[in-house]
């Protein structure tokens, strides 16, 4: 990998979808990777105010985004982000090259006294900004809707596992996935929304109404919608029909071609507009190719890119990442300013996180959008790739 400083360096734009309002020609500038200056048109003289940017080495761009915000990630290049004593780093790194700049790590379930200590491990690396925080994913999951999760390592969100991973964390937990329907649920949401987390109802065979007092608790996010829940029945609505049509939820999709037809990705485009983000749920196999791999003490076998338990009896995360399922979307006709929506401006919303719009002041973390999707990245005003 190859990085080039553009310390001073001025960014003519074609499109520029820049996640505060703007959509069309505009540039910005770069110095030592903060976005110091911004102007609309598609040259900096155009706008009249450029200041220095007139003298500063241009580089033309055609249609930008914000870097991806991938707030569903477990790892890749043979890293799992839950595993204890791992660098993380490898697989953060990967990720930003694909276009997802900002990342949660996310850990699968596993012993509860693992899982604090990798929290304990990862604190750091979220206060230091490598990550942008921690997503639990178990181990409050429903027994009949768990996945690739061990059945053995799933239980009740009682008060004092609560309080241990919060503690563990200390403030560096983002997102926590949770089956609202196990007893304790409704408590447990409570606690971790007031404590600062966003709770993300997922892995569950909760009613309609068990999900929307999950929501009135304070839940705000689905994890990957369809994916780790009972079907939608026209009687039985559940956790997808709840998903659709309640404002208060940002939704989440797997795009990578595998978790969902093109045509269930459609319905929640429509039916979600301007609520669906795209995560990745890549997992240590993504960019490594096809073998046996291991994900929360788990056997994952990957054949032909797909993951699988080793018994067939449940997909296990992905091998695609964000950009990758950008790259369907645009193949399929999706404009950039959803795509931006979908990855950038709904889940730093979502996330509460500051400062991933691309205006002054903030970090010059972009996507250059290509034909075929990312076409190059810039993290920290350094080009990836």
């Amino acid at each position: 990998m190859s990085d080039r400083r553009t310390a001073g360096t001025l960014l003519t734009i074609g499109r520029l979808v820049d996640g505060d309002g703007h959509d069309g020609p505009a540039w910005l500038r770069v110095e030592d990777g903060v976005i110091v200056e911004r102007g609309i048109g598609s040259a900096a003289g155009d706008s009249g105010d450029a200041g220095d940017s007139v003298n500063a080495p241009a580089t033309r761009l055609g249609t930008v985004v914000p870097g991806f915000v991938d707030a569903h990630v477990h790892g890749a290049v043979g890293v799992d982000f839950g595993a204890v004593g791992a660098d993380p780093r490898p697989a953060i790194d990967f990720h930003a090259a694909a276009g997802s700049t900002t990342l949660l790590a996310s850990i699968a379930t596993s012993e509860l006294p693992l899982t604090i200590a990798r929290l304990r491990e990862l604190a750091p690396l979220v206060r230091a900004g490598h990550l942008a925080g921690v997503h639990l994913e178990g181990p409050f999951l429903c027994h009949e809707r768990r996945g690739a999760h061990d059945p053995a390592l799933l239980r009740d969100p009682d008060p004092a596992s609560v309080d241990a991973l919060l503690d563990a964390a200390d403030g560096t937990l983002s997102m926590i996935t949770v089956a609202p329907e196990l007893p304790g649920a409704l408590a447990a949401i409570e606690t971790l929304v007031a404590a600062g987390v966003v709770v993300a109802l997922g892995h569950t065979a909760a009613s309609a109404d068990q999900m929307r007092r999950g929501i009135d608790a304070g839940a705000t996010v689905v994890t990957h919608v369809f994916n780790g829940m009972p079907p939608m029945h026209h009687r039985a609505p559940g956790p997808v029909g709840v998903a659709l049509t309640d404002d208060r939820l940002t939704v989440e999709v797997i795009g990578d071609g595998h978790h969902l037809e093109d045509e269930a990705v459609d319905v929640v485009r429509g039916s979600a507009a301007g609520r669906m983000t795209l995560v990745s749920d890549a997992m240590a196999a993504t960019g490594l190719g096809d073998g046996v791999y291991e994900m929360g003490g788990t056997t994952v076998v990957v054949t032909d890119g797909v993951a699988n338990l080793a018994d067939n009896s449940s997909l296990a995360g992905s091998t695609t990442t964000v950009g990758g399922s950008v790259a369907r979307l645009l193949a399929r006709g999706a404009d950039a300013a959803e795509i931006a929506s979908m990855t950038s401006i709904r889940p730093a919303r979502a996330l509460r996180l500051a400062g991933h719009a691309l205006t002054v002041g903030a970090a010059a973390d972009l996507v250059e959008l290509g034909p075929a999707g990312v076409a190059r990245t810039l993290r920290a005003g350094t080009w990836l790739g």
